[in-house]
């Protein structure tokens, strides 16, 4: 009964959800104030219905049951608790509801927080969410749905993917997705503005809270998922340039160009059309990754497996959105025309840098990714671009941000002198140079630029912050906005992880085969295999290596990397990690042979540094989200009497 309700309340979902978009892009031109006020109540509405939807499902895989297909297909009895309520989102069907479930969430965050926007602008960008919505839910409904009876029903389901049964599945997921959709209310204000034909500094002030949060859930979502690659699959690596991942980074790009581009329509009312622009490619390459994701067209370990009906049907989601919005774009864009005037050294111009260098390397790796199984569909040629390719094209092009990114920040508005903003970061500079000839002086060139690449940023940032606090004017310090102490944070979140990267390229790594007592040397440490015994787990059996690390003799540390073995043969590998936030011991139990274990050995300097930047970065911008400035948004102008707009 429970999933029929389900099932029930997501064919409700359907019609609030095109009602909310009817309704949305057609009260303003009706001026009925009723109309206005009831496209919020119809997003909340269509909120409670997939809510309702969502716990039903969740329901089903909390008591298993069986007779619905998807709880059968992903999940057991003896699956763990934790992972028969994250399993939901772990395949294809569940994890398009769960898309659905916060987009709608975004809805009802702008009708709830959005009172201050004119009443028209507000109609219209939940019009468009609605709309949105509407399609997902319909393929939900129609391709996609989770609440597919099967009769009769197995005694117990196949279970979930081993791989996918760690505790990061339960964040990873709905953290990455939340940055994904949160871009749709941005795509929501770029449409709405294209509608209304005006965009200025109020517009601005009311949607870089909404790219800001999206590029914190964004920056985090990747973060978490590098980091769960890393310790789960026993690939030894924070990045490897996956068609999937790439489809993740993509957005991240073009969403870090929009935020400092809202920031210029803001202060300044320049680059309109570039910002909406952005705010259609950003949410676009969200769609397009779902798509990929789900179409099969990507080979990954990251992929859903999909019918070729589901492929067929979002991509007719992906052409309309698109291509309709990126019409309307070019009928309207030409009235977006206008803004300041700028000198060409100005922090406009560092930002119109920064965006130039960013979308270079959003292009590289778009073209990276697609362009195999494109080729493969023409020509039937099989091709693969890999990591050569990337790290040649797309981090020569990091450079200039990350030049840019130092001094951007201590420019002023439209026109500046470039020599006092370089005197101002004489010492970060210094600090980068000497980073560079110590590393330099052992012929690691690439890994000598890199860190001192990180260093210039987190000095600079830091020179930024010193400079607001007023520490060299010696008047005592002031405490500087929290939107602007943020964003310094954004930026040495972003250099901590820069430092990471480039340390993680002096890694050593070695395979061995070990048998107990015997012993092998990697990055002047001793790694001895003790024993190995096998060790029971919650739903699988697991073989254990004991593994002790010593230096100068002396035993400072245990591992305990584990082969696990799940029922149906899949067997998985439970690296052992150890870590003093500045590198990692991490060790791989690869495969028993001949009474010995097969096991990959790794020092990895800087590696923590990698994923504790982009914490910081998501937490930058978490700061600088909590300025009141921000949340309070702009005051819009109220017509002067007569009718005539202020």
């Amino acid at each position: 009964m429970i999933p029929e309700l389900g099932h029930f309340c997501l064919a409700m979902a359907v019609a609030l959800a095109c009602a909310q978009g009817v309704v949305g892009i057609a009260a303003p031109g009706l001026r009925d104030p009723r109309a206005l006020a009831a496209t919020p109540l119809l997003a909340l509405l269509h909120t409670a219905a997939i809510g309702l939807a969502f716990l039903a499902l969740a329901w089903a895989g909390v008591v298993s049951d069986f007779t619905v297909e998807n709880i059968a297909d992903f999940s057991s009895a003896k699956t763990p608790l934790l992972y028969r309520i994250t399993g939901i989102w772990g395949n294809h069907d569940g994890s398009i509801l769960l898309w659905c479930l916060i987009l709608s969430l975004c809805g009802a965050a702008v009708a709830l927080g959005g009172q201050r926007l004119p009443a028209s602008l507000r109609a219209r960008v939940l019009g468009v969410l609605g709309l949105v919505s509407c399609g997902f839910l319909l393929f939900t409904l129609m391709v996609s749905d989770p609440f597919t009876r099967i009769w009769p029903p197995p005694l117990d389901g196949a279970g979930m993917n081993p791989i996918l049964q760690d505790p990061g599945l339960a964040f990873h997921p709905p953290v990455l997705y939340a940055g994904y959709v949160g871009f749709s209310v941005a795509f929501a204000f770029a449409i709405a503005a294209l509608i209304e034909g005006r965009i200025d500094a109020a517009w601005g002030r009311w949607v870089r809270p909404w790219v800001l949060l999206s590029w914190c859930f964004l920056t985090g979502g990747i973060t978490l998922g590098s980091w769960w690659s890393y310790y789960t699959l026993g690939w030894g690596g924070y990045w490897f340039w996956d068609p999937v991942e790439n489809a993740a980074l993509l957005p991240w790009l073009t969403g870090t160009a929009l935020l400092h581009c809202a920031i210029v329509v803001e202060k300044r009312e320049s680059l309109k059309a570039w910002t909406v622009l952005l705010a259609i490619a950003t949410f676009s390459l969200s769609l397009s990754g779902t798509f990929l994701v789900r179409s099969g067209i990507l080979n990954s370990v990251h992929s859903f497996a999909a019918a070729p009906d589901q492929g067929l049907f979002i991509l007719g989601l992906l052409g309309l959105a698109i291509g309709g919005s990126l019409l309307l774009f070019a009928l309207r864009a030409p009235a977006l025309a206008g803004g300041g005037v700028y000198a060409p050294i100005s922090r406009e111009s560092a930002l119109i840098l920064n965006n130039i260098f960013l979308c270079a390397i959003a292009a590289v790796v778009f073209t990276g990714t697609l362009y195999p199984p494109f080729v493969n569909l023409l020509f039937g040629a099989q091709l693969s671009v890999g990591a050569p390719f990337f790290n040649q094209t797309a981090l020569p092009l990091a450079a200039p941000v990350i030049l840019a990114m130092g001094v951007g920040p201590l420019l002023p508005w439209k026109r500046a002198d470039l020599y006092p903003v370089l005197h101002r970061l004489w010492l970060a500079g210094a600090v980068a140079g000497l980073v560079f000839i110590l590393v330099g002086a052992t012929r690691h060139f690439i890994a000598a630029l890199g860190l001192a690449g990180g260093a210039w940023v987190v000095g600079a940032a830091l020179t930024e912050l010193a400079g607001r606090a007023g520490l060299w004017r010696g008047r005592g310090l002031v405490l500087p906005p929290r939107a602007a102490f943020g964003a310094a944070l954004g930026h040495i979140g972003f250099g901590v992880s820069v430092l990471g990267i480039a340390a993680m390229t002096l890694a050593a790594q070695k395979v061995v085969v070990l048998k107990p007592g015997q012993s092998a040397t990697l990055g002047g440490y001793e790694w001895t295999l003790a024993d190995l015994h096998d060790a029971p787990g919650p739903n699988y059996a697991q073989r254990v290596a004991d593994l002790t690390v010593s230096e100068g003799g002396r035993v400072f540390l245990t591992l305990h990397p584990a082969r696990r073995m799940f029922p149906g043969g899949v067997v998985t590998n439970d690296a052992a990690i150890h870590t003093n936030g500045w590198q990692d011991l991490y060790a791989v139990f690869a495969d028993e042979r001949d009474g010995g274990a097969e096991l990959r050995l790794n020092r990895h300097p800087g590696a923590p540094e990698i994923w504790f930047g982009g914490l910081i970065m998501a937490l930058g911008g978490l700061v600088s989200l909590s300025d009141r400035r921000l949340r309070v948004g702009a005051p819009f102008r109220k017509p002067l009497p007569g009718g005539a707009a202020a």
